[in-house]
């Protein structure tokens, strides 16, 4: 179990990280364009008749980044490539730098004030949308490594150097280098490398928590309704507590077999599982379709709801469209019984009301339960049972079907209303309506 969710969660970061490498190719060709076009609208920019390296510069990173998107595309960029592609930003960018010097006619040391190095921080953080901080630092290294060669060039290898300076003055507006100002660049590089790398860890702890949180919502749901399972999935473990709950008007619905008692001690114990598992098998989806909720299964009974955990939808409406779907299902149920043996198949009562509930958890501290408690549940019950009696397939309340009609509901079975009926466990008669399979 633990294995194949951590398997799951590296699944999950390789996909994100592959999507991650099309924005990043995306976002360095929009680099390249944005430079081709202050190239293009800035043309006086370049200085002197010196060679100008930046066309063919731009060219060639624009090919090499169409390539990468191409790759990143077709999920076939390895980590070799995608270190490939490090090296090579750093080559446009600080080549590009160190070229400014040589269309000026200046110094090397005049690259280093070129405004352009704030584009280094872009490449990093580019890195930072994967969700492997071990690019980021990789990034970081290389353009420390790329500064810190072209800082060492200027001061070393250029033979018109014009000196260090400790006057911020004479720095701004001559040619000296100060050496305090190119640390900071560099810590400032390291800095930035750090943060977004322990941004991308976070990142990526948060990805696994989050496919864990889904993993957990998936195991929650097998014993759960989908929503429930979600509902205790969102509350914080101090909000999980017995005594809880909330008032709503929701539809009940109840669903049993007819004489499942006699008929299953009849049968061998694999027997009565295999048929509950059809059963429900095709009576779950039929009431989840139509919005519906399982609350609980009660042997070959299934307790259901509607609206108990999303307000303002039509309960009533989509608890009778459950009613018919279950009955249209039936059919399709009894044809497989039939050929597993069981020559009669079954018959299912149903019954729905509506009313005000308690939607809430009750329990122990040691052993919780989701569960709705109220009159509309016992009723449910009770006109469940009550069709054995009447000889009905389906019941539910007059008025649980007038609130259905208004909510839109359209009655495909034949309809038939049952005046003043009585019912076992109610004290007082009740209209009911039935719904003929």
């Amino acid at each position: 179990m633990s294995r194949s969710l951590n398997e799951r969660v590296l699944s999950q970061i390789q996909e994100r990280d592959q999507d991650a490498e099309v924005r990043i190719s995306l976002a360095q060709l929009a680099l390249v364009v944005f430079f081709a076009a202050l190239y293009v609208a800035a043309p006086k920019a370049e200085g002197g008749g010196a060679f100008n390296i930046t066309p063919y510069a731009l060219s060639a990173y624009g090919t090499f980044t169409l390539v990468r998107l191409l790759l990143a595309v077709r999920r076939l960029l390895n980590p070799a490539f995608l270190v490939l592609s490090i090296f090579a930003d750093v080559v446009f960018l600080i080549g590009l730098i160190y070229s400014f010097h040589i269309q000026y006619g200046e110094p090397t040391s005049f690259s280093l004030k070129s405004p352009s190095f704030l584009y280094i921080f872009i490449f990093i953080a580019l890195r930072a949308l994967r969700f492997d901080p071990t690019y980021v630092l990789i990034t970081g290294a290389a353009f420390l490594a790329g500064w810190g060669w072209l800082v060492w060039y200027s001061v070393w290898m250029d033979p018109d150097f014009p000196g260090i300076t400790r006057n911020y003055v004479a720095y701004v507006n001559g040619m000296e280098i100060l050496i305090g100002a190119e640390l900071d660049k560099m810590i400032s590089v390291v800095a930035v490398t750090l943060l977004l790398a322990y941004a991308s860890v976070s990142a990526r702890g948060l990805l696994g928590t989050a496919v864990r949180d889904e993993a957990a919502v998936a195991n929650l749901s097998r014993f759960f309704a989908p929503d429930v399972a979600t509902s205790l999935r969102g509350g914080g473990e101090d909000e999980l507590k017995a005594g809880m709950g909330v008032s709503r008007e929701v539809s009940v619905l109840t669903v049993d077999i007819r004489g499942f008692t006699p008929l299953s001690a009849n049968m061998q114990p694999g027997e009565v599982t295999k048929l509950l598992t059809c059963y429900q098998r095709h009576v779950v989806p039929a009431i989840q379709e139509n919005g519906g909720a399982i609350d609980k299964f009660l042997g070959d009974g299934i307790l259901a709801t509607f609206g108990a955990y999303h307000t303002g939808e039509a309960h009533a409406a989509n608890s009778l469209r459950a009613v018919e779907a279950i009955l249209d299902c039936a059919k399709d149920m009894n044809q497989e019984l039939r050929e597993w043996g069981l020559e009669d198949g079954i018959r299912i009562g149903v019954a729905a009301c509506s009313g005000n509930v308690t939607v809430g958890i009750i329990g122990s501290q040691d052993r919780l339960e989701h569960t709705v408690i109220g009159n509309a549940v016992n009723t449910a019950a009770k006109l469940e049972a009550a069709n054995k009696h009447l000889g009905t397939a389906v019941l539910c309340t007059a008025r649980h079907y007038d609130m259905a009609i208004l909510q839109g509901y359209q009655p495909t079975k034949k309809v038939t209303r049952l005046k003043d009926q009585a019912v076992t466990g109610m004290k007082h008669a009740v209209d009911l309506v039935s719904l003929e399979a």
